[in-house]
């Protein structure tokens, strides 16, 4: 037991040591709190306002177009010979020529600029004309009240959910947001698993290569050694995960601050007409029970990063070359790409055959579940699907050291699957 401690002591300390450990784990969290503030930030601080110039043959269009935050119209002071021939304007973006009635012609229209025009201008003047056409359209049948009969007849509903606590109190919540979160976790989970599974892969060739292993097995054995290794780099992956736990809380607090998003505010009356739509969402994420999804990522990370990992140990432990072990993460990534595509599928019905199945099954369990949790999920299916996780640990870790023992020691010719299967049925 005092031999496992060391290793996973050297396999920790090794990590957790390096300036590029402290530098990523430090940053990543930076960043994506950077992503998610920086638009909205610059979209407060506004852009100048593209000028458009609009030459109206009929007289009766240039009143429709008002100014806003990103475009301003103005009456054009030449024709649009006089713009094609002229150099460039450089207060002028675009130039809007309507040649005749649109009611007559719609097609008598255009949209003329110097450079690739944002489609948002394009669908102001498409909306703004349109909703104008379509009032003067149904005016021309003469009909008494058709216009109101019309306006009065589109309903438009918007449901506002809310979630029941166990008190009886009900919380704004949100299907968007939950599929938002659980998305998130299931990329993180993905990451997570394949970034430190990668590492024990790439450990075992570097002392393979090195064969500093023949030495350590005098002293160690072959399943302490691996063990060692496998621990010892996930507690590398706690620590960091840990970290961007409490960046990521501390960046959260400050981003609401930043949007004047009190705590008041977000806990008043829930009136949907009143409240926009960032309230609503930071409403929505404090019905959240974020202390519960954080505990099941980690447990779900350190159960699916101990299975992947056993095996990937072991399988590498098997070839002599960097091309052999990076093949070896094929299929392994495959897996963990279907299992976000099944995350992805399981998003809209996370209560489905496929999403629990999915959920249940070892290989693709630590990936599938995380987008179940903002739902949710029965405490007997987070149970039953952390026991057989770890179950399925115990069973690949029993027989991925039977083969990592033998494996260690072989160089050259790569075993085949008949003998992979006689080495781990060596007692």
């Amino acid at each position: 037991m005092n031999k496992l401690k060391l290793v996973i002591a050297r396999e920790f300390l090794s990590r957790v040591r390096k300036r590029s450990f402290w530098v990523m784990t430090l940053l990543l969290p930076i960043i994506m709190l950077g992503v998610s503030i920086v638009p909205i930030l610059l979209a407060q601080s506004g852009t100048d306002s593209q000028r458009v110039a609009i030459i109206d043959h009929t007289g009766k269009y240039l009143s429709l177009f008002k100014d806003r935050d990103a475009y301003t119209f103005v009456t054009a002071d030449r024709s649009i010979e006089g713009y094609k021939a002229a150099d460039r304007p450089e207060d002028i973006t675009a130039i809007l020529e309507i040649r005749q009635d649109l009611l007559e012609e719609p097609s008598a229209i255009s949209l003329f600029s110097f450079k690739q025009l944002p489609r948002g201008l394009e669908d102001y003047i498409n909306t703004t004309l349109s909703g104008y056409l379509t009032d003067q359209k149904i005016s021309s049948y003469q009909i008494p009240g058709l216009k109101e009969a019309i306006a009065e007849s589109k309903v438009n509903i918007s449901v506002t959910t809310y979630k029941w606590n166990e008190e009886g109190d009900a919380t704004t919540s949100s299907s968007a947001m939950a599929s938002i979160i659980g998305m998130g976790l299931t990329l993180l989970s993905y990451m997570f698993i394949m970034t430190y599974g990668g590492m024990v892969l790439q450990g075992v060739q570097e002392e393979k290569k090195s064969r500093i292993l023949e030495i350590m097995v005098s002293s160690v054995k072959p399943k302490d050694l691996m063990m060692g290794k496998i621990i010892g780099i996930g507690l590398a992956g706690i620590v960091q995960i840990f970290v961007w736990i409490v960046l990521l809380t501390a960046g959260g607090i400050a981003l609401q601050s930043v949007l004047g998003m009190s705590t008041a505010e977000s806990t008043g009356a829930m009136n949907p007409a009143s409240t926009s739509e960032m309230i609503q969402a930071l409403q929505a994420l404090r019905g959240v029970n974020f202390v519960e999804i954080i505990l099941c990522f980690v447990l779900f990370f350190v159960g699916g990063y101990l299975f992947y990992a056993s095996i990937l140990a072991a399988l590498s432990a098997t070839v002599s070359s960097d091309e052999d072990s990076s093949q070896l993460m094929i299929p392994v990534l495959l897996i963990m790409v279907f299992s976000i595509y099944v995350g992805m599928a399981s998003a809209d019905n996370p209560d489905g055959a496929l999403a629990f199945w999915c959920s249940m099954i070892p290989i693709t369990s630590p990936v599938v579940i995380m987008v179940r949790l903002p739902f949710e999920v029965p405490l007997w299916q987070v149970v039953l699907s952390l026991v057989l996780l770890f179950l399925s640990f115990l069973g690949t870790s029993y027989f991925g050291g039977k083969i990592y023992r033998i494996g260690i020691l072989m160089y050259g010719k790569k075993p085949s699957l008949k003998e992979l299967w006689r080495w781990a049925k060596y007692k």
